[in-house]
């Protein structure tokens, strides 16, 4: 592969990679030099807004008066707990002492799962970004745009449960981002290799050339047809120009009349023939079987392919199908983005990264710049690993019956989280730094010590030093990469080919598999495609590094990219990178950035808790452990270990919930009680205990702006997962574990009709119905 991967004469790349060096370094320092050197006077004359050169974000921290109160009831109520329990353990029910032992287990591990949860709320931020700063700095007249460059990666698996036409809107809306389009590459995975998905994404490109241009000219929102055409909104409002309506209309017959090509090819692919599906000139589709095909790259639109109706350019946009073969182990969707890391290294490499589920669609065209306030700010950005923002969707019931917006974790738990370490990774609709990815630290924190730089030195403080020098890539510094090439190229008794396979096995294999091309795009800080790259051979490296044996013996999955050992690869990924020291951010500009579809029916929400569930029983059961994994390097801030611990544990709430939820109907029963006669110094325990619990809620709702309504079903919906989709979890985790019997979850259908609300009354009987089914009519 080393001949064949652009240019073998590693001489060249490593002159390139010191000029790159070099210049890599000056853009940052010049951009503040040159503010500094300016006269204030011809600032003022050179720059669009006078405000340019001041932080682009802000931290707005809730009022004390707000606060104040809520974090002494906190205290309050944990001295409450303490008098609660020594009452609970010190009045024992002799005459029912296996009920009253029950009780005051079930209730300590409550006390327990609420210091958990509410901790981590102890300092809670708000942030405000502002756009035009950042417009002003990096997008002056004359001179060329220094924003900086984003790679989107959306996956998809089954087109058949993940309609295309949802997927499709996604793509569109990315493609009409309000962004320079040389700053944009949208890749999409198909981890399913369907023709299906192929072809529409071909119709997709086709009407993209429309539907851009039409976005930035009347500035529309959101730009995801389905959605734009679909709002109950007056569309003509701050529309000013006459040519609106008309072209307005022309684009809705457009959209429909690509609609119906969509859905004639949803038609076709019903039924699959028996000689398998072929392509337009005969050839048989490459993935005609979905766990035995070649990887697959096809990229339209972009830099050298079609323009848009007006001749403009347009993001680039690429398909990716990485290879799968029997035999090999593919890690579901963190396999799907790693896959994408690579390709998107080998072609764009942009600095930054933003990933989409498909059913989420960009739904503010400014939500890049938003989070480029925090990741271009020099004062903020060089510690942040990714910028989250919150989930919100469509389709859900007023009543959100089923708390399907999970608003009481998005506009609470994560604004505390924000003001500790930064909120948690959920999977979609975040940026990250590209860079964090690979595995390294921070560049303001210092190394680990080298005695504890092992892949497990955040567990083994005290594990033998390793001899290769690949396994410190965790927080090596490019320079450190550098000279180990440099080192290397001083050997004069190999020639160019041994040296460059030296280099790969020596300083790389183990980390990043074996692609020069790939490696050295690792050590482009700001990102870009390698000048030493040949662009004709470009692909063909594309496609070795989405081979399903590359990541082989490499630390892929283990340290660098998506992690792999849970099906809430999105905990483990984040938790990782906070533990290496980085930080991140919670976004949350008025208008959504991104929204997405919802199970709204009762039995597709509770796959779907199962599913997260049993995600944060497999990380309790691995050495990620966030309660012993992370000490060594002492980055992992105690609040935020307070609330992973929390998000590993919460399924295990199920067993003392089932039992609680129990009791009532046995005490009744039997006519046996957990708490014997109250004495006054109780009674005035049990009333601050509840009086404490009610107004901690009144108090959490002031500071966070969440409805009472929203706090209520949350609660409600806490019940039912937690007495159905949790206790499965946990036997699934320990079976999974002790026995190796692995349990495959179902993707989510995504809703694709304009139905509303049709599923929410439907009930669709599973399993998970069974324990709260049974614990009503017992209680009843």
């Amino acid at each position: 592969m080393t001949e064949d991967n652009g240019n073998p004469i590693w001489k060249n790349r490593v002159e390139s990679w010191k000029e790159k060096k070099n210049k890599k370094k000056k853009p940052a320092t010049t951009k503040v030099e040159r503010e500094a050197e300016i006269p204030p006077e011809q600032q003022m004359e050179d720059k669009p807004a006078p405000d340019a050169s001041q932080p682009l974000s802000t931290i707005i921290p809730i009022p004390k008066s707000r606060l104040a109160p809520y974090r002494s009831v906190i205290i309050m109520r944990l001295i409450i707990l303490g008098l609660f329990f020594h009452y609970r353990v010190t009045n024992p029910v002799d005459s029912a002492f296996g009920l009253w032992l029950t009780s005051v287990i079930c209730e300590i591990w409550f006390a327990f799962s609420w210091v958990l949860d509410q901790f981590p709320k102890w300092y809670p931020v708000n942030r405000e970004t502002y756009i035009d700063r950042l417009s002003a700095r990096y997008e002056r007249e004359g001179e060329p745009n220094e924003l900086a460059a984003v790679d989107f990666f959306v996956s998809t698996v089954d087109p058949l449960k993940e309609p295309p036409l949802i997927t499709a809107n996604t793509v569109l809306s990315i493609l009409a981002l309000d962004y320079p389009v040389d700053k944009v590459s949208c890749y999409i995975s198909d981890d399913g290799a369907a023709m299906l998905t192929f072809e529409s994404l071909v119709e997709t490109a086709d009407f993209a050339r429309k539907w851009v241009p039409f976005c930035k000219k009347f500035s529309i929102e959101p730009r995801a047809p389905e959605f734009y055409f679909s709002q109950k909104i007056d569309y003509l409002k701050d529309k000013v120009q006459p040519s609106f309506v008309k072209e307005r209309r022309a684009m809705k017959r457009d959209y429909e009349e690509y609609k119906i090509r969509i859905n004639a090819l949803v038609a076709k692919a019903q039924k699959t023939p028996e000689e398998g599906w072929t392509m337009q000139d005969g050839t048989p589709w490459p993935g005609n079987n979905p766990r035995d095909h070649p990887g697959m790259i096809q990229v339209f639109l972009g830099y050298s392919g079609a323009p848009d109706i007006e001749g403009n350019e347009l993001p680039r946009l690429v398909y990716v199908s990485r290879e799968k073969r029997p035999g090999y182990q593919h890690h579901k969707k963190a396999g799907a983005e790693n896959a994408l890391v690579r390709v998107s290294a080998v072609l764009t490499n942009a600095p930054f990264i933003l990933n989409l589920d498909c059913d989420h669609y960009v739904n503010n065209s400014k939500a890049v710049r938003e989070a480029m306030c925090f990741l271009m700010d020099p004062q903020v950005g060089r510690d942040v690993c990714y910028v989250q923002f919150p989930q919100r969707f469509d389709g859900i019931d007023r009543s959100d019956r089923y708390a399907n917006r999970n608003t009481v974790f998005f506009d609470v738990n994560m604004k505390g989280l924000d003001g500790i370490q930064g909120p948690v990774y959920v999977g979609t609709g975040c940026v990250f730094n590209r860079q964090a990815l690979y595995g390294y630290g921070p560049p303001s924190m210092p190394s680990f010590p080298k005695s504890s730089s092992s892949s497990c030195s955040c567990c083994c403080p005290g594990k033998k030093e390793p001899k290769d020098p690949s396994e410190l890539y965790r927080d090596a510094k490019r320079e450190e990469l550098d000279a180990a090439i440099f080192n290397l190229r001083e050997i004069d008794n190999y020639d160019e080919y041994e040296r460059s396979m030296l280099i790969s096995q020596t300083s790389f294999e183990k980390t990043f598999g074996l692609s020069s091309v790939f490696i050295e795009s690792t050590l482009m800080e700001n990102g870009g495609v390698a000048e030493s790259a040949n662009p004709s051979t470009l692909i063909k490296e594309a496609i070795h590094v989405i081979s399903c044996g590359y990541e082989e013996k490499t630390a892929w999955g283990k340290e660098i990219g998506w992690i792999y050992g849970s099906v809430t690869e999105d905990i483990l990924t984040g938790f990782k990178m906070h533990c290496r020291g980085w930080r991140s951010i919670y976004c949350m500009p008025l208008r959504p950035a991104f929204k997405g579809s919802a199970p709204i029916n009762l039995s597709d929400r509770l796959h779907q808790v199962l599913r997260w569930a049993l995600g944060s029983v497999e990380i309790f059961l691995s050495r990620h452990c966030p309660l012993w994994y992370g000490f060594g390097g002492g980055r992992l801030k105690w609040l935020q270990r307070l609330a992973y611990i929390n998000t590993i544990v919460y399924p295990f709430t199920s067993l003392p919930l089932i039992a609680y939820c129990s009791l009532p109907a046995i005490c009744l029963l039997t006519g046996k009680f957990i708490i014997p006669t109250l004495s006054n110094l109780a009674s005035v325990l049990f009333l601050g205990l509840f009086l404490s619990i009610i107004v901690t809620a009144v108090l959490e709702l002031r500071w966070s702006g969440v409805s009472i309504e929203d706090l209520w079903r949350n609660e409600q919906f806490w019940v039912i997962g937690g007495v159905s989709a949790h206790l499965f979890a946990v036997f699934q985790g320990f079976l999974k574990m002790l026995a190796g019997i692995d349990t495959n979850f179902t993707v989510t259908a995504k809703a694709a009709d304009d139905a509303d609300f049709g599923e929410l009354y439907i009930v669709k009987w599973t399993t998970l119905l069974i324990p709260p089914t049974t614990l009503l009519i017992v209680n009843m």
